[in-house]
């Protein structure tokens, strides 16, 4: 693995004279390695059928603009080899460290708010539905069942579209994978990583998709939101955050299933699925949900 990892380098002038073992870090669809100051990401194989690498490199470079993500060193969209620097004196978060750092949900929210209002603007619109039915596409000819009941799921959640579409956010530059271990904590800012799913979208996804990520408790989405609206957030908008708390889960189910088509190693992603989808539809069928969904409809 050394020498291939070491012919790729060799090939990349932004590593030029990188001579010592690469650092393997973490990654659940690709490899990433530490080299000194700077971080080497090569994609897992069947990445190349759902992520845009051409978009990729658009958000990753607007976001270091926007001063939210490290700087971008080296990108070669056709292979999705990606070279960015390394930031020191942070930790990669968990869901623990999310509740054992203090004021961590506060600066995620912050640094998302800060990406959200950064003008900035990327290559493509992230499109709850259509990702839904892409990759209900890429599953159709692949010997991997869906979970009992996820489409009678999905026909329930018509009323969202229609909700959503009856009261719609202004689209902004959105993470949109808010994985805990794509924020970076130095303890008193955050930076975030990843740029692979990212797009213009409802900024209240990006901090719903956080919440269930990050095992949010009550007073963790409250700080989130607090922090993110300096002040309670206005009822439309908790509506929504929490409405996608949903719709993250019934939309990476479907991811968890192409993994297992991949044959990605990386984890249970069987368990991963169902665990997903069982979390949506206990969800969906709460009458915290019921209110929310009320809201935006306007009952």
């Amino acid at each position: 693995m050394q020498d291939d990892i070491a012919g790729l380098i060799a090939g990349i002038p932004a590593l030029a004279g990188w001579n010592d073992p690469a650092q393997r870090l973490g990654g659940l669809t690709n490899r990433v390695y530490r080299l000194g100051d700077a971080i080497l990401r090569v994609p897992g194989e069947g990445t190349a059928g759902y992520i845009d690498r051409d978009a990729e490199a658009v958000a990753a470079v607007a976001a270091a603009q926007a001063g939210v993500s490290p700087a971008v060193l080296y990108n070669d969209p056709a292979s999705g080899i990606m070279v960015t620097r390394y930031v020191a004196g942070t930790v990669t978060m968990t869901p623990h460290a999310f509740r054992n750092r203090p004021g961590a949900p506060a600066r995620a929210a912050l640094a998302l708010r800060h990406l959200h209002q950064s003008g900035q603007v990327f290559a493509t619109r992230f499109d709850l539905f259509a990702m839904i039915d892409d990759y209900l596409s890429l599953l159709s000819d692949k010997a991997v069942a869906l979970p009992d009941g996820y489409h009678a799921v999905l026909e329930e959640a018509e009323a969202v579209r229609a909700a959503l579409a009856r009261n719609p956010a202004p689209v902004v530059p959105c993470h949109c994978d808010p994985l805990c271990e794509n924020f970076l904590d130095t303890g008193s800012r955050m930076w975030i990583v990843d740029w692979e799913y990212s797009g213009m979208n409802d900024p209240m996804w990006d901090l719903g998709d956080l919440s269930v990520e990050a095992e949010f408790n009550q007073g963790q989405d409250d700080a989130m939101l607090d922090a993110y609206f300096d002040g309670p957030a206005p009822d439309h908008d908790r509506a929504r955050m929490v409405i996608h708390k949903a719709m993250c889960d019934l939309l990476w189910t479907l991811w968890g299933l192409i993994q297992v088509a991949n044959a990605n190693p990386a984890d249970d992603f069987h368990a991963y699925a169902n665990t997903r989808f069982a979390r949506c539809r206990r969800l969906m069928a709460s009458a915290v949900f019921g209110h929310h969904l009320a809201v935006l409809q306007g009952k």
